[in-house]
């Protein structure tokens, strides 16, 4: 009997652009007619029950007036929506459809639809090329960006999935117009949370001009697009499949995941991240990593953008000490969280290292006193 070596040593390149702006619908097609998808002609638009009307539609009639083979793919809107069921329904329906390797995804929607699209694109034929047209400030803060892609089930969030780059990033600012106040304010939750880790001068940029980026002003929203972007790629340029840096993207995510389940998505993700935020700076000033008036700037900055920082009482908290179990951070059954250090830097615990073990107990007294 024999070994034979089958060497595979590959060089990949995963660049792709982000291009932010207005109405970026034109562009996008032009960008297609241009090769963005290599010689693909045709293409499934997946979107939410929500952006369908507002502009999944929109894109579809584009692509097909534009000569190009399409069809769009629609589920309902929600953090619910993103499981295996619903990545199975929407290939079924791509499958009876005649979809195969020769097709793309574009997925039009905030994080659930870039999650699940993402997701589907690569197991779709082994792999299809997709393009995310980001259409909330949470995607555009968040999930458009970085190729993680994945589906919640009811034992944990994200933890099924796959990295994997999109040709291309659309952040269309115009969109953020018709989203619902509450769902701009969740999206500054992930915006807070990149300047807690990487920025203090957009810390206070923040604290300046809160109000104005509520008020969709032009000049302030295409900044925190830009800074927002900026950090994500700082961090996975370095660290693309989360090895070790990368983790510190998931700053306030510990408790705001937990949380976020054990509130049945009652909570928005932002909503939730921003109560993890809490949880974790007064963690980090407990564990001498950010003084009492840093912890107290951070607070006051998450309650000034709207957002919660206490948790609902209708949310059991044991229930939510439990959960926090689930987190993918999670190694050899022991909790570990990401800290900052200040405001715009974390702590690296030793070379390569950005999270710390943290006891139930010490978990339990953080969650008990918010």
């Amino acid at each position: 009997m024999g070994t034979l070596r089958v060497e595979l040593k590959k060089v990949v390149d995963d660049s792709y652009d982000i291009e932010i702006g207005y109405k970026l619908s034109d562009k996008l097609i032009e960008d297609i007619k241009n090769g963005l998808a290599g010689n693909v002609h045709r293409f499934a638009v997946i979107t939410d029950s929500i952006v369908e009307k507002l502009y999944g539609k929109d894109i579809l009639d584009k692509l097909i007036a534009a000569g190009f083979d399409a069809d769009i793919f629609v589920f309902e809107e929600g953090e619910k929506s993103k499981t295996r069921q619903t990545k199975a329904m929407i290939e079924d329906a791509m499958l009876e459809k005649g979809y195969r390797r020769d097709c793309c995804i574009i997925a039009v929607g905030g994080g659930v639809v870039t999650d699940l699209a993402g997701f589907i694109a690569g197991t779709y034929g082994r792999g299809v090329p997709f393009i995310n047209y980001a259409t909330t400030l949470l995607a555009a803060a968040d999930a458009s960006v970085g190729g993680k892609t994945a589906i919640d089930t009811p034992l944990a969030t994200n933890l099924i999935g796959l990295f994997n780059q999109p040709n291309k990033v659309y952040i269309d600012i115009a969109t953020w117009e018709t989203l619902p106040q509450r769902e701009v304010i969740s999206g500054l939750a992930e915006t807070i949370k990149h300047a807690c880790i990487a920025d203090r001068e957009f810390f206070d940029y923040l604290n300046d001009n809160i109000d104005a980026i509520l008020a969709m002003d032009k000049i302030a929203c295409e900044h925190i697009a830009e800074i927002n972007c900026k950090v994500k790629y700082e961090v996975v340029m370095k660290d693309e499949r989360e090895s070790g840096l990368r983790e510190v993207l998931n700053l306030g995510h510990t408790v705001g995941r937990a949380i976020e389940t054990v509130s049945d998505y009652k909570l928005l993700h932002g909503e939730a991240v921003s109560i993890g935020l809490v949880a974790e700076v007064l963690l980090a000033n407990k564990l001498s990593y950010v003084s009492d008036e840093e912890k107290d700037a951070v607070i006051k900055l998450l309650d000034k953008a709207g957002l919660p920082t206490t948790i609902p009482d209708y949310i059991d908290k044991e229930a939510l000490v439990k959960k926090l179990y689930t987190d993918k951070k999670v190694r050899d059954g022991k909790l570990r969280f990401v800290l900052q250090k200040g405001i715009g830097d974390v702590v690296e615990f030793e070379s390569g290292v950005f999270a710390k073990p943290i006891s139930e107990e010490e978990a339990r007294e953080i969650v008990m006193s918010i």
